[in-house]
């Protein structure tokens, strides 16, 4: 276990953010990485950026390993985000028609969005899982905008392997470079 966790960053909300994370990370591990992850992915507000940095924060220190880290992690984005398709796909658009009035989606709207996942929506999966929110909200989407599932698990895949390995490999390689403060050795 580290020795402890310090605030010298400059950033220290994000330090906040990992000293959070590190708990759970130390005590379930890998299980803790995967339904942190998953879960953010079907919709769920959780850190999974943050408890993807300081899982890989201590697969550097030598806690984890590197590859479980992403061995992890791909998995817990992909079908997370399939699942979130699935939320979508059963009711995302018919609820959004319905009611989407009351919080300003008015049927003119979902009918824009849909030519928009019509036309730009296998990028739209790709670059979405870089984005807080709509990292969250990708799958859901994806599924609410009637996206073929073949189509959806292709470039969903593919965006959760890009996005968790330029996660853990920036900082696996880069952490020790950068003066984060975030652990103790």
């Amino acid at each position: 276990a580290c020795s402890g966790i310090t605030n010298r960053s400059n950033n220290p909300r994000m330090n906040d953010l990992v000293a959070a994370a590190h708990p759970y990370l130390a005590q379930y591990g890998y299980t803790a990485l995967f339904v942190v992850l998953f879960t953010e992915s079907f919709g769920l507000p959780l850190p999974g950026e943050t408890f993807l940095i300081a899982a890989t924060l201590l697969a550097l220190k030598g806690q984890l390993s590197i590859a479980a880290v992403a061995g992890w992690a791909i998995p817990a984005v992909i079908l997370g985000d399939n699942v979130g398709y699935l939320i979508g796909r059963w009711g995302g658009h018919r609820w959004a028609m319905r009611h989407g009035n009351r919080i300003g989606v008015m049927p003119a709207r979902v009918e824009a969005a849909q030519r928009f996942f019509d036309r730009f929506g296998p990028a739209t999966v790709i670059v979405a899982r870089f984005f807080p929110v709509l990292r969250q909200l990708n799958g859901i989407l994806a599924g609410s905008m009637r996206m073929p599932w073949g189509k959806f698990v292709a470039y969903n895949a593919l965006g959760g392997i890009l996005w968790v390995v330029a996660w853990t490999s920036g900082v696996y390689f880069l952490g020790d470079r950068i003066e984060m403060g975030f652990m103790q050795l």
